[in-house]
């Protein structure tokens, strides 16, 4: 039985099947500015490999950056010798720009993208995107850092990529280990709500997609490759480092603020026993133990230093109150946005509010050690105090974090009410309950039939079986008046959201929530597959 506990806009990952779709399983994107030479033979090369080895239907889109020479012809003359060829051209440049136009008008459920050059061996490439199709990850990149990666490259280039992928696990807290490798896929339903977060136009474009992907929990698939540095690359690598630096500031910001709508990216649980909750176990716990931990031992070095600060210029008792409190509030922000993941400004000040109450609790505590201090020693020394203090917060961190958890932060779905949707969730699950039969209410599209899997007992009583009707085999009309995707908050983009349901077959008359698909050579069928 599948939990749909943390419904999001993205359905439940599925195998892409090997059925009659008459679409492209792959859709391969080539951004080109200027690559006149180069553009002719690098195609035909990438096609007679997916002729050769891919068993599925695939096309390559050529997006052209507004090229300024002959591109655009060499383009045209491909796409009218080559049947699985297309081109696309556009009159602004900037990678990031026709990866998000030439993805967002793709029909194919697979979207992957290369550099004109072929630095990357070819022989990745249905590695990268199995873990697609079979539908166990949601985007896949190729990785030159990897320990089995085979790396031909000048130490110039070798220096500057470790140094930017040390820079993004460092002030992003990225876990991939190659953001700039041109050799990257991902799942189109994925693609239409991911594509609509990121800002960015040019070489920053990938690597933005891949943080907010994986700071919304989407599993990213990584293939060590094989990869020869083009010397006669154009690429300008002090203007890409530099804009990539702003993009780095600029979605570090976003994050700590908590601007950016990642719910829209929460995938339902799957049918993995893990993921089913457990009686009597309160959710997170752990996590959120780990991170109070942490964060109280950053904070609690914070407000030693800060005490050692003001003991130098007034008393005890003033600079203890005035080190509390500075830390209090670092500690309060730091938990609300780490320990207890709340994004977003909404609710900031009574939190603030909140934690200032157990804050007073705290400096009750550490007063009153520092008084019973002073009663038993007249002139105690510097590091008698500290290691009293020190003993007095350790005492309040349990009240602290009980406290956090069950008054300041509580969890509202372990008191049994469902937390209130969202401004979009509550659309679209107005607009699902006002449709769909059964149990009614915002979260009716939670109901799930499944027919028993033996035959009914007294021990197994029978379980009600969905049988299809006129209402459920005609199209829905849920998805025809499905409500827009609300602005990004944190930054703007010339390129509007439409109304969609992620996933082209979501309307369940398929039985899938993925695009079908055959393969390309019917000899590649297996004839004891009675299927």
């Amino acid at each position: 039985m599948r939990t749909d506990s943390s419904p999001g806009t993205l359905p439940a990952r599925e195998h892409l099947p090997a059925t009659d779709a008459g679409t492209p399983v792959l859709d391969v994107v080539i951004p080109v500015y200027n690559e006149e030479k180069d553009l002719q033979p690098c195609v035909r090369r990438l096609h007679e490999h997916l002729a050769r080895t891919f068993p599925y239907a695939f096309r390559i889109t050529i997006a052209d950056n507004a090229s300024t020479d002959t591109t655009p012809q060499v383009a045209a003359r491909l796409e009218a010798e080559l049947a699985e060829v297309r081109s696309f051209r556009l009159e602004q440049k900037g990678r990031g720009r026709a990866l998000r136009a030439v993805w967002s008008a793709s029909d194919a459920p697979v979207l992957a993208y290369m550099d004109v050059d072929l630095s990357t061996d070819l022989n990745a490439l249905l590695p990268l995107v199995a873990p697609l199709i079979s539908g166990h990850s949601d985007l896949a990149i190729g990785s030159r850092l990897a320990r089995s990666s085979r790396v031909v490259r000048g130490p110039k280039r070798e220096f500057i990529s470790r140094a930017y992928n040390l820079i993004l696990r460092g002030s992003l807290q990225a876990r991939f280990s190659d953001a700039q490798c041109g050799f990257k896929a991902i799942r189109r339903d994925v693609a239409q709500v991911l594509l609509p977060l990121v800002e960015d136009t040019g070489w920053f474009f990938d690597t933005e997609m891949l943080v907010l992907a994986e700071r919304a929990g989407l599993r990213i698939h990584e293939v060590p490759v094989d990869w020869v540095d083009d010397p006669d690359s154009t690429v300008h690598i002090v203007r890409t480092a530099t804009d990539d630096l702003k993009g780095v500031w600029r979605v570090g910001r976003a994050l700590a603020t908590g601007s950016l709508a990642l719910d829209r990216l929460v995938r339902p649980f799957g049918d993995d026993p893990r993921d089913r909750d457990i009686e009597d176990v309160p959710r997170g716990l752990a996590r959120q133990l780990l991170g109070f931990c942490v964060v109280g031992g950053l904070s609690t070095l914070f407000y030693l230093l800060l005490y050692s600060g003001f003991r130098t210029l007034a008393g005890s008792q003033t600079a203890n109150a005035l080190a509390l409190l500075v830390s209090a509030i670092a500690n309060t922000a730091a938990n609300r946005r780490l320990t207890f993941g709340v994004r977003g400004r909404a609710g900031a000040v009574r939190h603030q509010a909140q934690g200032l109450v157990v804050f007073g609790i705290g400096l009750a505590l550490t007063s009153g050690s520092l008084v019973a201090l002073n009663a038993a020693t007249s002139d105690p020394a510097h590091s008698t105090e500290l290691a009293v203090l020190i003993a007095a917060n350790l005492a309040a961190t349990v009240l602290r974090f009980l406290l956090f958890r069950a008054w300041v932060f509580p969890d509202r779905r372990d008191s049994g009410t469902p937390a209130p949707p969202s401004d979009h969730q509550a659309a679209g699950y107005a607009s699902t309950a006002a449709v769909r039969p059964g149990r009614p209410g915002p979260y009716a599209h939670q109901d799930r039939f499944q027919p028993t899997a033996h035959p009914p007992t007294a021990a197994h009583p029978p379980t009600a079986v969905h049988r299809p009707t006129a209402a459920h085999t005609a199209p829905r009309a849920e998805y025809a008046t499905a409500p827009t995707v609300p602005t990004v908050p944190y930054g703007t983009t010339p390129y509007p959201t439409t109304p969609f349901r992620a996933g082209d077959a979501a309307d369940r008359t398929w039985g899938d929530a993925t695009m079908r698909m055959r393969p390309v050579r019917p000899h590649d069928q297996d004839s004891r597959n009675t299927r």
